[in-house]
């Protein structure tokens, strides 16, 4: 079982790095499934984001598709909430309840949101932004995501980005965010472990390959389908059954 889940770190982390994301959904998703404990799941997850969400970041920046004054506002709101959102402890049952609502966004990103033309974009708006910015940071400390999967359907139901430039934005987001939450949890007596960072390991081999290809090379229409399957699972598991 463990070989098994950790094959499944790198398949969630190589197509998630494809979309921009780090995974954290995804690692949660599998960790459910696995019936890891909350306590366990948020630090490893934030852990295993950082890693693959600046290995994706670098791909598609490298690519010309990232937007600073798109970003900024986003993240200047997301850092300090999400690190407040890290701090707190929730029941464990609470907890599964919640990330199996918040899986709800990736999968409706992944499957209805289609990606727009320049022509088709419209310009940002600062101050809803940082309204945005603040409320997806502390969600995304509170569960354990970097919150790439609520922001990127934001921005592509509002026209702000196109798909590849929401992929930098989002990748970004993540890192700053998990980071964040991750040093808000740190603070709180949360234990690092060995096995953590041989994920970390996985994960990052399998980021790099996925965000290279997501950024340079494939079509990610079939792989968004494939993702949102697995989280649709997840998410039942989290909220219908004693996961």
């Amino acid at each position: 079982m463990e070989l098994l889940f950790k094959l499944l770190i790198f398949i969630v982390a190589f197509l998630y790095a494809m979309v921009g994301h780090g995974g954290a959904s995804g690692y949660l998703a599998l960790m459910a499934i696995f019936n890891m404990t909350p306590a366990l799941m948020k630090p490893t997850a934030l852990l295993l984001n950082l890693f693959v969400s600046l290995t994706a970041f670098i791909q598609f920046y490298r690519n010309g598709h990232f937007k600073w004054k798109i970003f900024l506002p986003f993240a200047l709101a997301s850092i300090p909430l999400s690190f407040l959102g890290g701090m707190i402890t929730l029941d464990g049952n609470i907890y599964k309840k919640i990330l199996g609502i918040f899986l709800i966004f990736p999968i409706t990103r992944f499957l209805f949101y289609r990606n727009y033309t320049d022509e088709e974009l419209k310009e940002n708006n600062i101050l809803g932004s940082i309204a945005i910015g603040g409320s997806i940071g502390f969600v995304s400390g509170l569960i354990g995501i970097g919150g790439g999967i609520i922001l990127s359907p934001i921005l592509l139901l509002l026209r702000w980005t196109n798909q590849k430039q929401t992929a930098a934005i989002s990748a970004m987001f993540i890192f700053v965010n998990s980071l964040s939450g991750l040093i808000g949890q740190i603070t709180k007596g949360i234990p690092l472990n060995v096995s953590m960072f041989e994920f970390v390991g996985i994960a990052f081999v399998g980021g790099l390959l996925g965000s290279w290809l997501g950024a340079f090379k494939f079509n990610q229409q079939f792989l968004k389908y494939a993702l949102a399957i697995v989280l649709a699972f997840a998410s039942y598991k989290l909220l219908f059954t004693n996961a």
